[in-house]
This record gives C-alpha cells, structure tokens and sequence, in this order.
C-alpha cells in the first residue's frame, strides 16, 4: 500500500509546474487580520520542518538528553568525527527537498515555517576569531535561499523562524539546543548582540522577496528571569522585560534594512506569556501562540481572543500539532472558525502523527538501545554508521510514508467529517480488507472510539489516541504484527466502518480473523443505516489468531457501508475476508 500512495503521489506531482508564481504581494497586518496587497484576508495553513536544520532528541527517539550538540557527541563517540559530519551532511541534504513543498502545495497548505538554528549562519559568540565580530556562514543561507526558490515556485510563503537562538532562549534545552552549563541567551550581551546582527542580515538579504511571509524573531522563550528555579520556564512570569526589550532591538534592527515584511513576536513560556512585553513597538506585527495537548474549546483561545481584541493585532499559532487526528480536526476547525492561521509541527519525523513519516531501521534502533541503557551491546562503529546513514535517506520525501489519515484529518474533515473511503474495494470472493483500512473520517463518522485524544494540560488524566502506535493517527489502537496491522483493545460500543462497492448482488460467508486470548468478546456486523446483516457473533477465548465466520450475509448491489460493532471488547482484529 505504502508504494502505491508514493507511486501516484509521485505521478501527482510531476505534473504541477515550476515556474515561478507572483506573489499577491508583501503579506502586512491590517488591524486584526494578516492580508495581501490588496487587503484580502490571508489565513495561512502551513507546516514547520522541524528536525532539518535543528533536531530535537524526540523526533529521532533519542533518550535522555536531547539537545542536537549531544546528538552529535554521542554519535562521534560511536562512528568518528568524519563520519559524523557525513552523516549530518547527508540529513540537511535529504530532509527537507524540492519533492516536500510540492506535495505541500499540492495537499493544500500555503505556507512554510522554517526553524533555523543559528549555527548554520553564524558562529557562536564564544568561537568568533574577533570578539564582537560576526562571521558569516553561507551554508544556512543557500539552504534558506533554495528552500525559498520552492516555495516561490510553488506560491507558498516561507515564514523565517529562529528556533534555535546564540546561547539558547530557554530551560527547555532540546527545543534551542542549548548547553545549560553555558550562559543562556539572556545572561550574555555577546549573545543578544548576535542575535541582532543575525536578524538585520537575514532582513537585509530578504527585504525584495514577498514570498517570505513573516520573521518569527524567538521561538519558544521560556526562561524563569525572576523566580529561575520555581518558574524555570517562565510560564508565570510578570517581568519579560528583557525579553521585550531584545524583540524590541531586533524589530529595530530589521526596519533599518526592511521596512516590508511582518514581524512575528512570541511571549515567554514557550510563547504565550505576554506579561509586560506589551504594547505593541512596530505597526507591521503579528503576536503568535503555541497550542498543545489542551481542549479544543473556546475558553482554550480565549486570551488569544482577548489580546487579538485589546491590541487590534493579527494573531497565529505558530505551532501545534503532535496528538491523534481527532485533536487536529477539532482544533483547526476552532481555529479557521475564528479567523486564526496556524502552522502545524512537524512535518515528519520517526512516528505516525505527521504527514510524513521517517522509518526506523535495525541498526539505528541498535544505537537507540545503547544510549538508552548504556550496556555492553555497543554497536561497532560500521553498524551504527550504517543505521544512521539509512535513517537520513530514510528523511528523503521519496522514501517517507505518507500519512494520508493525517492529510484529511487537518485538510477535509474541518470542514466535512464525514467518512470517505480509505481504498477503493470491490467485493468479491477472496477479497481481503485489512482491518486497519477503514474509511477516513471523524469519530462517530468512519469508527468510533472511546479514547480518542490527548487533553493532559486540560485534564493530566484524560490522555489517548492510538495506543498501539502504528499505521494511522485516529484513537483506533493499532499495533503493528507479523504480516500487517491489527486492532486491539477494542472496548464495547466501539465500532469501524469500511466503504465498499458490491458489483452485482450476493450473499457472502465473512471470515473475520480475530484473537481473544483472555476475555472473548462479541462483534456485529452491520450495514447501511445501523442495519444488523447478521446476529451478533461471540468470539471464543483462545490462543493466537482464529477465524470467525459470518455465514449468509447478502450485500446488495452497488457502493455501500458495512460497520462491525463491539458488542462486547476484549479481542483484536486483524482482516475481513469474503468467501
């Protein structure tokens, strides 16, 4: 199935052209909505390439520390300095491709967020040759120069956004690769210093290009600067006032080469503090927040709301994403409901809750496990190389998997929840459906599930989605087995739908291949409109997987629905066959 969706998602974008698109013009706040040149509303849907030129430990599962300069000790400490760098030569040069931002364009989202890390562009302050000076490195800028090419081909904007900041922005360490024995971006001038510098040569190279939409100046400040250990990451801090008063400097330093483009700000705690960072400096400014793991409520956007209100400002959520589909859904719906653009993190990366996906290998997850319990099963240097290099060609578009449940999730079902199917299926004798490849749709639409979401910031105890952590992004549990994907923990009352197409009217014997080591469990089969095809079936307890017939099921003719019910959970499911 995976090199079927490449396959005509490759054939898909061959045919999209690469000419270049004009832009509408320099995107420009205009009181509280972000509009093109000529004053339409513009409600950006975009991604972040989070883990190209900044990793974060949990995208590549890394245990314990996280932060991308520990990445890289450690795996120097394994394969050598030289391969090292082979290695993270061949993941900037893979990870993110032209093959992305066309598929971006061609899946619906009109805008990029770029996290750079500023070590690309720059030499740390502590490393300068001359104190105070600035050496310029070219590698971050012909990355940034291609990625804009793409972008500008495909009438995407790309969004500029400083993740990882000189000396780093926060305590939470991973997320700006910093070094916590060092002095943070806060507690060194030479770091604030470059942080300026940097800004005023990225306006200054940028200033002609209405495809860039906007400069996000720091992402994610979370930083404790009065109560550093009771509030280490600022969440509740009342003096931001260093925090402003560098944002401040930077917006300066950008107007003096720039007076076009939108300039992003981010409150402290991980960019939703906005106490005594207000009021506004420039007329040109959008504030940003980040939304995770919270309900999808009006009350969970009220302060957005509010300071959008108070302040007559355009607002976006520069980041959210990393739940099942269901949360996707609920909270681009509030947020398009209200006017409010967003961009989702990330990407891709090892995991289902992306658009894409990066796959393990064998030898990396040798490497995982080393790191994780630091025993004596060290990989030799050429298995670990070998891992890590498949692991960057496996970030290449080309060898990703796609996420199609994701796509709909974020790009339909706002809008539309109702389910369409996953595959095109005939019935027919032998026809087999995996039970995984139920049709896409909401909860209550195309499954139904009693555990859908993770909501801990919300409710520390209501947390879910798919447990078993394989092939899609719904609360369904799906766990990967030998030979396929299978449902498990199947409670009562929960029920999977399938769109199928009968080509002529029959009645079938259905084979359900089912297991129920412990509990038994009973399943309905059902079909258009809630109709039982069938009584109920109890599923016997038994080792391994067994068959479960369903004689004497007529299918009328033509495309149709048939939905099997938990009467009773216990069990797991792995195919429906039709003999």
């Amino acid at each position: 199935m995976y090199t079927v969706l490449k396959t005509m998602l490759c054939a898909l974008l061959s045919l999209i052209p690469v000419t270049g698109i004009f832009a509408q013009g320099y995107l420009r706040a205009s009181g509280q909505q972000i509009v093109n040149e000529k004053g339409g509303n513009v409600l950006l849907r975009g991604i972040g390439l989070g883990g190209w030129m900044l990793q974060e430990g949990y995208m590549l599962r890394v245990p314990r520390e996280g932060q991308q300069y520990r990445i890289k000790e450690r795996i120097a400490e394994l394969v050598g300095a030289e391969k090292t760098q082979a290695f993270y030569d061949a993941w900037l040069a893979n990870h993110t491709t032209r093959a992305d931002i066309e598929a971006m364009k061609k899946w619906g989202f009109n805008s990029v967020r770029l996290p750079m890390h500023f070590n690309l562009y720059t030499l740390p302050a502590d490393k300068e040759p001359v104190a105070g000076q600035d050496t310029w490195i070219e590698k971050g800028f012909t990355m940034t120069d291609s990625l804009l090419a793409w972008c500008k081909d495909n009438g995407i904007y790309l969004i500029l956004d400083l993740h990882a900041a000189p000396g780093g922005q926060g305590n939470d360490f991973n997320i700006s690769d910093r070094d916590g024995s060092k002095p943070s971006l806060w507690e060194d001038e030479r770091h604030q210093r470059k942080t300026v510098a940097l800004w005023r040569k990225l306006a200054e190279r940028y200033k002609n290009e209405p495809w860039i939409g906007a400069y996000d100046i720091i992402n994610e400040p979370n930083f404790g600067f009065t109560d550093p250990k009771g509030d280490k990451n600022g969440t509740k801090e009342k003096d931001n006032s260093r925090l402003r008063k560098l944002m401040v400097e930077i917006t300066a330093a950008i107007r003096e080469v720039d007076q076009n483009h939108i300039v992003i700000i981010e409150g402290n705690g991980w960019g939703n503090n906005y106490n005594g960072v207000l009021p506004l400096w420039d007329k040109n400014m959008v504030m940003s927040f980040h939304k995770y793991w919270n309900y999808n409520d009006e009350k969970s956007i009220a302060h957005i709301l509010r300071y959008r209100q108070e302040n007559n400002v355009p607002v976006w959520i520069g980041e959210t994403g990393e739940n099942s589909n269901v949360w996707f859904t609920e909270a681009i719906r509030l947020m398009e409901t209200n006017n409010i653009g967003w961009a989702w993190w990330p990407l891709k990366k090892i995991g289902i809750n992306n658009p894409l996906e990066v796959k393990n290998n064998a030898n990396y997850q040798q490497v995982l496990a080393y790191w994780l319990n630091n025993s004596n099963l060290k990989p030799s240097a050429d298995s670990a190389y070998q891992g890590l290099m498949e692991l960057a060609n496996a970030t290449n578009f080309r060898n990703n998997v796609p996420h199609k449940d994701v796509l709909d999730a974020m790009l339909r079902q706002p809008a539309n929840p109702e389910a369409v199917p996953y595959a095109k299926v005939d019935v027919k004798k032998g026809v087999v459906i995996p039970a995984a490849e139920y049709d896409l749709g909401a909860n209550g639409y195309a499954y139904y599930d009693m555990d859908t979401a993770n909501y801990r910031v919300s409710n520390p105890n209501h947390t879910g989605g798919n447990r078993g952590g394989a092939f899609r992004n719904d609360g369904v549990d799906i766990r990967r087995e030998e030979g396929g994907f299978a449902i498990v923990n199947i409670e009562k009352g929960e029920w999977l739908q399938y769109t199928v197409n009968v080509p002529k009217k029959a009645s079938f014997t259905v084979k359900l291949l089912v297991s129920a080591g412990k509990e038994g469990g009973s399943i309905q089969l059902l079909g258009d409109g809630g109709t039982p095809l069938a009584p109920a079936k109890n599923i016997a307890v038994k080792e391994g997987w067994q068959e479960l017939e369903i004689p004497n099921v007529s299918l009328k003719k033509g495309e149709q629905t048939l939905r099997l019910l938990a009467d009773t959970g216990g069990y797991s499911l792995k195919e429906i066959r039709f003999e």
